[in-house]
């Protein structure tokens, strides 16, 4: 274009920063814009819209800061647009404080925000917890006659149900219609978790039917909220029921719908079901995750199943799945339980070979199962070791020490433990008060062991 006698104006350069952007190639862009300058032509405020919005899209908010400054030293003022973009940043990449201030920055140069700014700033609140923050937000916008759009009720909405605070989400939904914005997908989703969590699920079902009634269609998240709402109040019936309207519709569960209903199936003792639900994930082509597995093992070993789960835990540990923590405590668990303490041990001794490092769970089910065959002495050697290298111990180690001990007729180490524990800040449970009060009625033991537990 230069060879051809043509010079280029800050449109053509401002299109070059844009195309070079689009090519990831943002410290070119950024190169470009000081030779604006040198060509003399002047960036305007697009060329700066343009690349503050191609820094802060990569995640550069540092830069797009540095550019913002720069812009002022040049004369030229940032505009609602150039602010919003830095803001939006700042938020999506957890700068939350810096955003406010730049916010109250741009407020106070008398530059007038758009909804597009609250709802950045809303919404990064609300990731934050801060939903107080986020609820003076749009008091302060309505205050000023910025009107909130359906983006900022869904924020506001799905926030206070995540908080437990129901009466607000509702309020808030009541507004809504008031102001006469229609409730989309995200609105209902977020409205039917609210009824799910607080097991009012007729009124669930209801916002369902009027979603539909409303043309607004369900989606995998609606069904799988609505699913693990019935599962969770032991109705799975009720959630096999939606799974294949589900499917009627033509939808298909992921990883989560089916995670949820093979616990459920699994909690309500239909282990084969549970199975035949995991068998069809892989003939729908959803596949299972570390957390699928994880449920999978837990029901059949706390069904009675663990010769299946060890099957299952084989071929798992032959995949390239990298299995954690919960993986491998579910397994020890679930062989103690089944009496195979040996094998139990054996496994919780490979860990360190594995580089998986135990958990206060490991500790505990292993201490738990070392207890019940009589093993004390190892369980003993777990406590000794807990407190040397950790993790340290917790209230239900030292509880199944208590009552291992108590019920070998110890008293003077159940007496030394119960002394410990309580120096540590841990109480007896229910388990270890109850052999107590039965060993009080029998004689066992003085009431002395009773207001030391308590």
């Amino acid at each position: 274009m230069v060879e051809m006698g043509y010079k280029p104006n800050t449109v053509t350069f401002t299109t070059l920063i844009h195309g070079l952007f689009l090519h990831n190639k943002a410290s070119e862009a950024v190169a470009l814009v000081d030779r604006m300058a040198v060509k003399g032509c002047q960036p305007s405020l697009v060329t700066y819209a343009v690349v503050v919005n191609g820094l802060c899209k990569r995640g550069d908010t540092d830069l797009a800061f540095n550019l913002l400054r720069k812009m002022e030293n040049g004369k030229i003022e940032a505009d609602v647009v150039i602010y919003s973009t830095v803001i939006d940043g700042l938020c999506k990449y957890k700068h939350v404080n810096d955003a406010l201030n730049l916010f109250n920055e741009m407020e106070n140069k008398g530059i007038r925000p758009t909804v597009v700014t609250y709802n950045s700033l809303i919404s990064c609140l609300c990731n934050y917890g801060r939903w107080r923050d986020a609820s003076c937000l749009l008091s302060d916008m309505i205050e000023r006659k910025i009107n909130p759009n359906s983006i900022t009720f869904n924020t506001l909405i799905d926030a206070f149900v995540k908080e437990g605070k129901f009466v607000e989400a509702d309020k808030l939904y009541e507004e809504m219609i008031r102001r006469s914005l229609d409730p989309d997908i995200f609105t209902y989703n977020s409205l039917i978790n609210g009824f799910c969590m607080r097991h009012r699920l007729d009124e669930a079902k209801q916002m369902f039917s009027l979603m539909v009634s409303k043309d607004c269609f369900p989606d995998v998240v609606t069904y799988s909220t609505l699913i693990k709402g019935f599962c969770k109040s032991k109705k799975v019936e009720d959630g096999m029921e939606l799974f294949r309207e589900m499917s009627q519709r033509g939808l298909v569960g992921d990883t989560v719908t089916y995670n949820t209903l093979i616990q459920g199936l699994f909690q309500a003792g239909d282990c084969d079901m549970a199975q035949e639900t995991f068998s069809q994930m892989d003939s729908f082509g959803v596949s299972p995750d570390l957390w699928t597995y994880n449920i999978l093992l837990d029901g059949l070993c706390n069904n009675g199943r663990l010769e299946k789960a060890l099957v299952v835990f084989e071929c798992l540990q032959k995949s390239e799945m990298e299995l954690d923590i919960f993986t491998y405590n579910i397994m020890i668990e679930g062989m103690c339980k089944d009496g195979k303490v040996e094998d139990g041990w054996g496994l919780f001794c490979s860990l360190t070979l594995k580089g998986v490092k135990p958990d206060v769970i490991t500790y505990n089910t292993m201490i738990s199962g070392l207890c019940r065959k009589g093993l004390n002495q190892k369980a003993y050697a777990l406590l000794k070791k807990m407190k040397q290298d950790g993790p340290p111990p917790d209230s239900g180690t030292y509880n199944s020490l208590i009552r291992a001990c108590l019920r070998d007729g110890d008293k003077a180490a159940s007496a030394e433990l119960i002394k410990e524990m309580r120096s540590c800040g841990f109480a007896g449970d229910a388990s270890a008060i109850g052999l107590v009060a039965n060993m009080l009625h029998d004689g066992r033991l003085d009431k002395s062991f009773l207001d030391m537990l308590s």
